[in-house]
């Protein structure tokens, strides 16, 4: 009975001490969260209650210089999924997007394959590779604005000179040039963006699995479709859901090549919402088209987590 008593209060002791640590740790996690979570209410969280809030107003600038907008309720956002300009301006966005990542990644996984080899010089390249990143991209824009004009544009020089074409092509004022034009530019952009996640990634791979699937007798096609697109695939997800979030929300490289012309034929949503804020002034349905992107980059977003949830239970 002793024995027993003595015991008891050395378990309530333990477990007090176990609570009072749990607590202690709660309260280290907490005080580490707190700076992220107040960054993202006060630059993420404020700013889309405040696009909400204009798009559930009548915010022109009319309304504005005389006071307060008057509230219009969900009246912006059913305008503007009925009219044909939100449906064309969503294809072009779907064209867009897709040829974009298509090709970003492509390029972008086969330069990652090639750089895993060494090479002389190879980092002086791998370096040189992140330039079109890097560079501003009004200033990328602007060039490849001068290389593909249509009558003094190097692209066309050099087709010319080699026979290819026989009169200038039209790459940013045609109407069927010109979105495959965007896309080849934004695409030459996003490479490098492309080609350093999957570099990464492919240099985590530990060598012995390439070894041993070697050992096996496996060649280069089926050690890339069998070892390293598994490995690869967690790293893929996130660089295309990354690259279709940019892609969706950044006007900057159709604005400064065609400004969304010819005759609406590369406007997309980002390009659409600030047409209709800073040429038109009509900040309500502006806002409401920027709910639009972000709805969609936000169901982007949770079925790649989903995706990554039913692998890890695979």
């Amino acid at each position: 009975m002793r024995s027993a008593r003595r015991r008891a209060p050395d378990t309530g002791s333990r477990s007090g001490a176990a609570a009072r640590v749990r607590r202690r740790e709660a309260a280290v996690r907490a005080a580490f969260l707190a700076p992220a979570a107040a960054f993202l209410l006060l630059f993420l969280g404020r700013p889309l209650v405040d696009n909400v809030t204009t798009s559930l107003r009548d915010s022109t600038a009319v309304a504005l210089s005389g006071g307060e907008a008057p509230f219009t309720g969900p009246d912006h956002h059913v305008r503007l999924l009925a009219s044909e300009e939100f449906r064309r301006a969503a294809a072009t966005t779907a064209l867009y997007t897709a040829g974009s990542l298509a090709a970003q990644f492509t390029v972008g996984l086969a330069l990652a394959l090639f750089f895993h080899r060494r090479f002389p010089l190879g980092r002086l390249v791998r370096s040189l590779m992140l330039l079109p990143w890097l560079m501003p991209l009004i200033a990328t824009g602007t060039a490849w604005r001068w290389m593909l004009d249509a009558d003094d544009g190097i692209v066309n020089e050099v087709l010319r000179a080699l026979h290819l074409v026989s009169a200038d092509v039209p790459w940013l004022t045609g109407t069927h040039e010109a979105l495959w034009s965007v896309v080849l530019v934004n695409t030459w952009v996003g490479i490098p963006f492309n080609t350093a996640l999957l570099y990464a990634a492919v240099q985590a791979i530990p060598p012995q699995v390439h070894e041993a699937a070697r050992l096996d007798g496996a060649g280069p096609l089926r050690l890339f479709r069998y070892v390293t697109w598994p490995l690869l695939r967690p790293t893929a997800g996130v660089v295309l859901v990354l690259g279709a979030v940019y892609t969706l929300r950044a006007p900057d490289v159709v604005l400064v090549l065609t400004g969304g012309g010819p005759a609406g034929a590369t406007r997309t949503l980002a390009t659409l919402a600030y047409e209709q804020a800073y040429a038109r002034f009509e900040f309500g349905r502006a806002a409401a088209t920027g709910n639009v992107l972000v709805l969609v980059s936000l169901v982007l977003a949770l079925l790649h987590l989903r995706a990554v949830r039913r692998a890890r239970h695979l």
